[in-house]
């Protein structure tokens, strides 16, 4: 195989210099490898491949379905290659120098539909404030407050834990969110989620829990509040309490959710992308993607032309 020398060549200097595992030296001789056999095929070797070589091939591994993090990385190996060939005055160019890496496509959000998070919502307002123990009672109803807000105005997750007990002082119909960046962001407030957190103040005090606490949803725990991982697990084991899936539950997905279901009728990206707190609307902008996906799968689903 021409150019093999020049490959264990570029190996070794992987494993001596760089210090490369041998799982990565095995990866770099077989995705070069495979190249030195595409090259083969077009009568041309690894020392010979020249720059439409380099793009032939890529385009071959998308013909083979290789994902475009695959197709990266097999572009990254011959980047590497190439440059060392060049550095070590075995060849006066490098072919893939011109040759564009794959585009990754941003994977699409989790998303529940408005009947999904409705049964949600609705079961934890049913079981709110019950349980054998005050904790319990306590947690049921902190829990229920907690999904309430959240997929009343997409918090973040950090963001929603951390309300300020302030939060439920005085005219309640909006928020102030302190987000990335320190950047603040004015967040309405749903009927139902300013309901949830007077309920929930109140059961404290009828409970003589509501000591002195800067936090809306305080806890015994190091920050003094309830952490991000607590809300996410109750999240997870109460999703599955009502018949949804485990793997389809966190709080992002109902940020997700949030996002997805206004723009799904009718709201403007722009406002969504200030509730949300992104500061560039490409961020927003995959929710998009996400309805454009439904109607698609809508489309093929129940036209009558749409199958054979």
């Amino acid at each position: 195989m021409a150019g093999w020398q020049h490959l264990e060549s570029f190996l070794e200097v992987l494993a001596v210099e760089r210090g490369a595992a041998d799982n990565t030296l095995d990866g770099y001789r077989r995705d070069l490898a495979d190249f030195s056999e595409f090259l083969a095929d077009r009568g041309s070797d690894l020392e010979a491949a020249s720059a439409d070589d380099v793009a032939a091939y890529m385009n071959a591994l998308a013909g083979r379905g290789f994902a475009a993090s695959s197709q990266a990385r097999r572009l990254s190996a011959l980047r590497q290659f190439y440059r060392f060939l060049y550095a070590e005055g075995l060849r006066g160019d490098d072919p893939t120098g011109k040759v564009d890496s794959p585009k990754r496509q941003r994977p699409l959000p989790k998303v529940l539909s408005e009947a999904d998070v409705g049964r949600l919502i609705d079961a934890a307002k049913s079981r709110a404030g019950t349980g054998t123990t005050d904790a319990q009672r306590l947690r049921s109803q902190r829990f229920y407050a907690l999904l309430e807000v959240l997929y009343a105005t997409g918090l973040r997750v950090s963001e929603l834990v951390s309300l300020p007990a302030s939060a439920i002082v005085g005219d309640t119909r909006a928020i102030t969110i302190r987000g990335k960046g320190g950047r603040e962001r004015l967040v309405p407030l749903s009927t139902a989620a300013r309901q949830a957190m007077r309920d929930y103040a109140a059961l404290r005090k009828e409970l003589g829990k509501d000591r002195p606490s800067p936090w809306l949803f305080s806890s015994p725990s190091g920050s003094g509040h309830v952490t991000r991982q607590a809300f996410a697990r109750d999240l997870k084991d109460f999703g599955v309490s009502v018949g949804l899936a485990a793997a389809s539950l966190s709080p992002h997905v109902l940020r997700h959710a949030f996002a997805s279901h206004l723009l799904q009728n009718g709201a403007d990206l722009r406002i969504v992308q200030q509730l949300l707190g992104h500061a560039d609307i490409s961020t927003t902008q995959i929710y998009t993607h996400v309805l454009d996906e439904r109607l698609k799968r809508l489309v093929n689903e129940h036209h009558p032309l749409a199958h054979p």
